[in-house]
């Protein structure tokens, strides 16, 4: 039966990769092609890379972003960031992150730079957002044309250790009718928290504009209490550490602390980065990731990639993992994907669009998909 294909697993590779996907954290100078990174380099003039090898240059990413060091891990962009300061480059990885993730299924992604970052050979924030945004809109159209339609939208993100959140807040306003659809804080969170930015926030809640904001992954509860009930956002950037308010009693049973309840019952989104936790430390393993839990106690857990290069990874290898470790079929992917559109930063019509357009209708097929091939094998 089909109502049995959504149960099964792990679900096959090639049924995942299919799947209609939904993304809401990936970071654009996080995923870089690495033949791009050496094209650009050269280019440039920028000779600072580890290797001009793409696999050797791949390996290394990923191995340096595997310390168990939020801080270390944030170290590996400084390359990405060196060879994107023209418009040129800008938009041509725009591009090619809207192409990547649509051929690998994903059919709505918010993706977050940090204009700031991108200043170094003159181009002014005004530019660099348009360079984006122009990138992303060939990026569409291409992918349309090969018959692997998205949407994406686009997160203004300030840094968190600076102090030009406000000026970032209010590009993200200014922008925010031609493809950017919100504002993020990134970067080392212990020290320095989401509290520093309280201006830009406030302003952002009288524009109605929406904002998302990185904690709970390198530091703990105080920085979600923070970023919530502070702060006002509207999504929490990985929020992997709400597990510490959750106590597991001496029956099995879980009981959740003032804090995971709020979280929980307003359905707060949890933005979660399976690889990437395991890379920063903030998760043992993915066998033993919090999403587990999370996800059985019906919090609004979201699937993301946060940083495809660094973590060599894609929606399809996240959702991979996750119905290996922790036996999610059809339904369970389903069920991602429609927590992230629903969480999705763009107009209510679009998202319920894209979840009865896309999402729905595109499962259902894979399961009857599967249902046929366990019939045969039965």
């Amino acid at each position: 039966m089909v109502s049995d294909a959504g149960s099964y697993a792990p679900v096959p590779s090639d049924l995942v990769r299919r799947a209609p996907k939904v993304l809401l954290h990936d970071h654009l100078d996080g995923g870089l092609r690495p033949e791009t990174i050496i094209d650009l380099a050269r280019t440039d003039g920028y000779d600072g890379l580890p290797s001009t090898d793409p696999e050797e240059l791949r390996t290394w990413f990923v191995e340096a972003a595997s310390s168990g060091s939020l801080e270390r891990y944030l170290e590996t962009f400084a390359h990405t960031v060196a060879v994107t300061q023209t418009a040129d480059a800008l938009r041509r990885v725009a591009r090619e992150a809207a192409e990547d993730l649509a051929a690998d299924g994903v059919v709505y992604a918010e993706v977050r730079f940090a204009p700031e970052l991108h200043i170094e050979k003159g181009l002014d924030e005004h530019q660099i957002v348009e360079e984006v945004l122009a990138g992303f809109a060939e990026g569409q159209r291409l992918a349309e044309s090969a018959g692997n339609p998205i949407r994406i939208g686009v997160l203004l993100t300030a840094i968190r250790t600076a102090t030009h959140s406000r000026r970032i807040a209010e590009l993200a306003v200014e922008y925010r009718d031609q493809g950017v659809v919100g504002f993020d804080i990134a970067g080392a969170e212990a020290g320095f928290p989401p509290t520093r930015h309280l201006d830009a926030f406030e302003y952002l809640r009288r524009e109605n504009a929406h904002f998302t904001i990185h904690a709970g992954e390198a530091f703990g509860l105080p920085s979600i209490w923070e970023a919530l009930q502070w702060c006002g956002a509207d999504r929490l950037g990985h929020g992997v550490r709400i597990v510490d308010d959750i106590e597991i009693a001496p029956d099995g049973e879980p009981i959740l602390g003032r804090l995971a309840a709020y979280v929980r019952d307003c359905r707060i989104p949890l933005e979660m980065c399976p690889s990437s936790n395991v890379q920063t430390g903030a998760a043992e393993s993915i066998d033993h990731h919090p999403i587990g839990l999370l996800r059985r106690l019906g919090f609004r857990v979201t699937v993301n990639t946060d940083n495809r290069l660094m973590s060599d990874t894609s929606m399809t290898h996240e959702m991979e993992l996750l119905s290996e470790a922790f036996g999610y079929g059809l339904d369970d992917l389903q069920w991602f994907a429609v927590n992230a559109m629903k969480s999705a930063f763009v107009p209510f019509d679009e998202r319920l669009a894209i979840i009865n357009g896309r999402i729905k209708p595109e499962y259902d097929s894979l399961r009857a998909v599967l249902a046929e091939r366990l019939t045969e094998r039965a």
